[in-house]
């Protein structure tokens, strides 16, 4: 088992930066993948970007690339979502979640594990 918990969200004006945390414990060993996701209401939820876990190479979503930086600390066993130049559209519950067996990617059912979000939001 993983246990992950977000933290970071909030309130931020359009230009505006936040950076977010996803803190994991537990079998953080056996990690292959992580990745956020975000959903807003009344939508899908849909892939922001990943990382791979040992090597730290992250993927991305076309619509966050340049904007957005995936990274993670292995000492720390955090994952940090670094969110620039912030739209309205970007407001959302983010998601991070974990995948164990190699098959994570950009897909919600890739992961089998997940945190309870954290809520940001981008005013106009």
């Amino acid at each position: 088992q993983v246990q992950l918990v977000e933290s970071g969200g909030r309130l931020v004006q359009a230009g505006g930066s936040l950076r977010l945390s996803c803190a994991t414990s537990g079998l953080t060993f056996r990690i292959d993948t992580m990745a956020w996701f975000r959903q807003a209401p009344g939508k899908e939820r849909e892939f922001v970007a990943g990382i791979d876990w040992d090597r730290g190479i992250p993927f991305y979503a076309d619509f966050v690339k340049g904007r957005f930086t995936n990274s993670r600390d292995n000492a720390e066993n955090t994952m940090y979502l670094q969110m620039n130049s912030l739209k309205p559209v970007d407001t959302a519950n983010y998601y991070c979640a974990a995948d164990l067996n190699g098959f994570g990617y950009r897909k919600p059912d890739d992961y089998e594990f997940w945190g309870q979000g954290t809520q940001v939001t981008v005013s106009s």
